[in-house]
């Protein structure tokens, strides 16, 4: 022995490792996305600095949105999918690689307005001193139904895990459906159906059983502690538009009985995209969708 300390690894992953990871979770994202993700606090450009030899490397490709604007947008390459395929913090999440400019640029709407929602959390939750970190909001979680009658998963625009600190320390999940103003209200509304289906669902007792042991474990509780809560973001059309679209999930919710079921166990909400942005998430912006229409913040629906 020499006596001489021996250095460590870092235990800390590069900002090129996590760019990875993130476009692999996201799909898609801007080199702004990228930046305020990662390193908020630098100028815009040094972003560039990491993403540079990713595309060196052919780990990922970019394309153009937004016309004259050039908004540089990002996602894996088939070489990058298959870097990042047992990463351990990924694990559960099957990589998705994007073949082409043309696919991106399809996908780019309804991916990077739910990243739009994901960054007014991620910027309260360091204003606050929280624990919420850009990999903590998962696109596309999937759960299957309890029957096939017209669909049988249930697919989540995302779900989210935030530990608040203040006043006291308490972790919270969402699911969150993102509305474009792109399907008719009804058909939105008819998500709140499926959720309260996969709420209340218990397993059939025996392979072939029909009936079901009051004590059997409901299905969401293989994965959850406690269902997460359901909030709803929309955004794409006029004020008015927007707030007759709350209003019929409201109508749902009170009208159907699965829904306010689910309702009477689960905080429901609503919000405008642009009012998350402007006033952050814990704003009195949200609508709850049962009871009273008094705005709160999404903690207090």
């Amino acid at each position: 022995m020499t006596g001489a300390t021996e250095p460590l690894p870092s235990s800390t992953d590069t900002l090129a490792h996590r760019a990875l990871a993130l476009l692999s979770q996201y799909r898609l994202l801007t080199s702004h996305h990228l930046h305020q993700m990662l390193m908020p606090h630098t100028p815009a450009r040094k972003i560039h600095n990491v993403l540079a030899p990713l595309r060196a490397e052919s780990l990922i490709a970019h394309t153009v949105l937004g016309g004259g604007h050039g908004l540089h947008t990002y996602f894996l390459t088939p070489a990058g999918a298959q870097t990042v395929s047992d990463w351990p913090e990924l694990r559960g999440r099957t990589p998705a690689t994007i073949q082409s400019a043309h696919e991106a640029s399809l996908r780019a709407a309804h991916t990077l307005t739910g990243v739009r929602a994901h960054l007014t959390f991620l910027a309260d939750a360091r204003a606050r001193g929280d624990e919420y970190e850009p990999l903590d909001w998962m696109p596309e979680v999937t759960h299957r139904l309890p029957d096939t009658a017209g669909e049988d998963r249930l697919i989540a625009d995302a779900l989210f895990h935030y530990t608040a600190n203040h006043p006291r320390r308490l972790q919270y999940r969402g699911f969150v459906e993102i509305d474009r103003t792109t399907m008719s209200s009804e058909r939105l509304a008819r998500k709140l159906i499926s959720y309260a289906r996969f709420h209340d669902y218990t397993p059939p007792a025996g392979r072939r059983g029909t009936t079901t042991d009051q004590n059997a474990m409901l299905t969401w509780q293989r994965f959850y502690p406690r269902f997460p809560r359901l909030l709803f973001i929309l955004t794409g059309a006029p004020r008015n538009t927007l707030t007759n679209r709350i209003e019929d999930l409201r109508r749902m919710t009170a009208d159907h009985k699965l829904v306010a079921r689910l309702a009477s166990q689960v905080p429901l909400g609503a919000a405008v995209l642009e009012d998350l942005e402007a006033h952050g998430p814990r704003a009195d912006v949200w609508t709850p969708l049962a009871g009273t229409n008094e705005p709160r913040g999404w903690t207090q629906l």
